[in-house]
């Protein structure tokens, strides 16, 4: 048994008090889970092997990315020169850049060296309190590319200390041997690589990119079609660059997600309330496109429906390594609160990725992933951008 006392608790449970928060708190782990979590004058009597003080230290929750796409080959520092020299995103797609120029240098890349330039961007994430993140692939964009990014996603998950969870995107872009049929490479990635990947049990969830410079409803429908036929959820790139009916979409397959959503509509919004779908905000890729239409976050709350933040680490339109820093960019960004934000890196996130009962807040029964912090205040969590705040992770009870 462990305990942590002298600490303060921003439990990130619903209701009640801001960010679930607890004064003069103290935490049990044993296990590797969270077995009493209150605060210090109600302390059951417990035998404890290890006490560690935290003096007056608040405590959150381990922050959750769910949304990335951290193993890839190479950068894409040469597009976003372009990008700064008016280049759109999709002039650069359109030119055989973007996501096929990243699958080039993926599907080069020999596994070893997905891992170690993953790490090197893991660090970022980890250094500001990521306990769990999400990995898709979509970069490999055929059958043995797409099967080596996912067994370096869950080779991550075993060797470096945090929890993954993986996303096949076979469906991001069509590969350049495939531009005359892509409904070759359709039918291949739905029909030939996603069950592959499945039977080996590196698929946790299903992702497609759902836009016209990438796929169609009805191709995505397809994959969906399939997934559900093999039992896995998923989630959906929705209504970024336009109104495509990706949210909409995403809700009638009742998806964990649909990310992005800058320009999903009220019916879109409507939707996903009904059937429960979490809108996961990705403030990196809006800053880093200059786009001007926000999410509509209005809507969003207006209609009940749970907002995530996620980095969307990505070479091309969102090399965030910095969970704090897309909590900040949330905030300034789309206007969300600090408690807004910081429940969309913990609790609603955890509902992203189906681990609502095991992740997300700081309850009796939960993993006993935390992030200690050198904090005055959970707001600041949101205020500072770039300041070192971390002072210690739990994973599973272990100290990180």
């Amino acid at each position: 048994m462990k305990l942590l006392t002298d600490c303060r608790l921003a439990t990130m449970v619903a209701g009640g008090e801001p960010y679930g928060a607890i004064d003069d708190a103290a935490l049990l782990i044993g296990d590797g889970r969270i077995v009493w979590a209150g605060p210090r004058a109600d302390l059951p009597v417990h035998k404890s092997v290890e006490t560690h003080r935290l003096d007056g230290r608040w405590v959150t929750p381990g922050l959750i990315d769910c949304h990335t796409h951290l193993v890839f080959g190479g950068d894409r520092s040469g597009e976003f020169e372009q990008r700064l020299g008016g280049a759109t995103y999709e002039e650069i797609a359109r030119a055989g850049g973007g996501i096929v120029s990243t699958m080039t240098a993926t599907r080069a890349a020999p596994e070893d060296q997905l891992y170690a330039s993953a790490l090197s961007r893991l660090a970022g994430l980890t250094a500001t309190g990521v306990t769990t993140l999400e990995i898709k692939s979509g970069y490999g964009l055929d059958h043995d590319s797409e099967l080596k990014m996912l067994r370096v996603a869950r080779r991550i998950g075993r060797d470096a200390g945090v929890r993954i969870r993986t996303s096949y995107l076979g469906l991001h872009a069509v590969p350049p041997e495939h531009r005359g049929d892509r409904g070759r490479y359709v039918d291949k990635a739905v029909d030939e690589i996603l069950p592959a990947a499945h039977a080996e049990g590196l698929v946790d969830a299903v992702d497609a990119y759902c836009e016209p410079i990438a796929f169609s409803t009805g191709e995505v429908a397809r994959l969906f079609d399939r997934a559900r036929a093999l039992g896995l959820p998923v989630k959906l790139h929705a209504d970024q660059l336009s109104d495509g009916g990706g949210a909409a979409l995403a809700a009638k397959y009742g998806a964990l997600s649909a990310d992005h959503i800058e320009h999903t509509t009220e019916a879109g919004v409507q939707a996903m309330a009904a059937a429960g779908v979490v809108a996961v905000l990705l403030p990196g890729a809006y800053l880093m496109l200059r786009e001007t239409t926000p999410p509509p976050v209005g809507l969003l709350r207006r209609h009940g429906v749970a907002m995530a933040v996620a980095t969307d680490c990505n070479p091309g339109t969102s090399p965030v390594v910095s969970m704090t820093a897309a909590l900040n960019l949330a905030c300034v960004q789309f206007r969300l609160t600090p408690e807004e934000a910081l429940a969309g890196a913990t609790r609603v996130a955890a509902k992203a990725l189906g681990l609502q009962d095991e992740i997300g807040t700081l309850e009796a029964g939960k993993a006993a992933d935390l992030a200690v912090w050198d904090v005055e205040r959970p707001a600041e969590l949101c205020y500072w951008l770039g300041k070192p705040l971390l002072h210690r992770r739990y994973v599973g009870g272990i100290a990180r």
